[in-house]
């Protein structure tokens, strides 16, 4: 037994993967040779089963998300995705062309080996090929037509094998649903009454091909496992497209929160995209607001002036008020002053006076 073939059986043991699961891994292998024709056939058997063709289609789609140095699993599974497109069921071609956009993605497939080759072409022309398939839906037809006529001649010319599939088992559980188990059983029932030969083309279980059956061969499963488990520890992980809906959660929160830290612009006159009204708005909003500032701020300037002149009235009531009035008392006009006549002459002015002006001299 080949190593990779040892090894790929132990994943599929570890990873409890079903026997759909299982073949498809083992058609799309790093093998250096094609998928066989019977597997491809298995698997487009189970396609017809829900159940089952849910879990090709999974594991087909796993396997074309590959590169590097795993181009085989990516060009098998082109291979096989177009065998099923083919003979399996309608589903399968719906799926395909609901998710095309993952396949016209690998028609820029890119791998150069060790040795400087580019093994990245074959799943270009292949990919290139399958989604000139799937958009083309007339030449799906005959196609799909002309591989079912192939595939009943196939069957009619084996051993006289029915050609309905044999019941699909699933996944080995206790908990398998009614329904399932009902239709499970009566397929069953069906096939009780084929030939023995049914029965013995059926593969060994995985189980049985992966236990040991020498020191030897344990010693390298051994080796193997932890060799797997070191690999799959140092393995920084994929890229992933499928996010779940926490990470989801996440990321919106944080784009929200970005969001409404950002200071919002302000909107300018200059904006091309408003129209006449909605400028002359602003433009009134804009002197208004101007008008208002320029009364503010003179208020303030009166207050400040009011408040300077009665700072300084207190001042000089507190300081130079005496001094003040007194100033006031000599340079004021006294209230009980006699008029002036400005009619009478010098004489009776001097008369009024008390006599002569040189009479006080003396």
């Amino acid at each position: 037994m080949q190593t990779s073939s040892l090894r790929r059986q132990m994943k599929n043991v570890v990873n409890n993967y079903t026997e759909a699961e299982i073949k498809v891994r083992e058609a799309t292998s790093n093998d250096p040779w094609g998928p066989p024709t019977t597997l491809m056939a298995e698997i487009s058997d189970l396609t017809f089963n829900i159940v089952a063709n849910a879990e090709v289609m999974g594991m087909l789609w796993k396997r074309l998300n590959d590169h590097g140095k795993n181009w085989r699993h990516v060009y098998k599974a082109l291979t096989l995705m177009d065998y099923l497109v083919k003979t399996g069921s309608d589903q399968v071609a719906k799926e395909c062309k609901e998710k095309i956009y993952s396949v016209q993605t690998l028609r820029d497939f890119q791998y150069l080996d060790k040795d400087g080759r580019d093994q990245g072409i074959n799943v270009r022309e292949k990919a290139k090929l399958l989604v000139s398939l799937l958009r083309d839906e007339d030449k799906l037809k005959r196609e799909r037509s002309q591989a079912l006529k192939t595939k009943t001649r196939m069957a009619g010319m084996s051993s006289g094998l029915s050609s309905t599939p044999p019941p699909y088992p699933g996944r080995h559980s206790s908990h398998a649903s009614g329904a399932y188990g009902e239709e499970t059983g009566r397929c069953r029932r069906t096939s009780s009454s084929l030939p023995s030969s049914t029965s013995s083309s059926r593969f060994v279980p995985d189980i049985e091909q992966a236990r040991p059956h020498t020191s030897g061969e344990e010693e390298l499963q051994l080796q193997l496992a932890l060799a797997m488990s070191r690999e799959e520890s140092e393995k920084p992980p994929p890229p992933t497209v499928d996010i779940d809906e926490q990470t989801q959660l996440q990321i919106a929160m944080s784009l929200s929160k970005e969001d409404s830290t950002k200071p919002v612009p302000r909107a300018t006159t200059n904006n091309v995209d408003l129209d006449e009204d909605t400028q002359l708005q602003m433009a009134l909003n804009l002197s208004k607001e101007e008008h208002q500032q320029e009364q503010m701020s003179r208020q303030g300037d009166e207050s400040m002036l009011m408040r300077a002149l009665e700072e300084s009235k207190r001042e000089m009531e507190t300081k130079g008020g005496t001094a003040f009035m007194d100033l006031v008392d000599i340079f004021a006009v006294p209230a009980d002053a006699p008029l002036r006549d400005t009619h009478s002459g010098p004489h009776q002015a001097a008369a009024r006076g008390g006599g002569l002006p040189w009479d006080s001299m003396g």
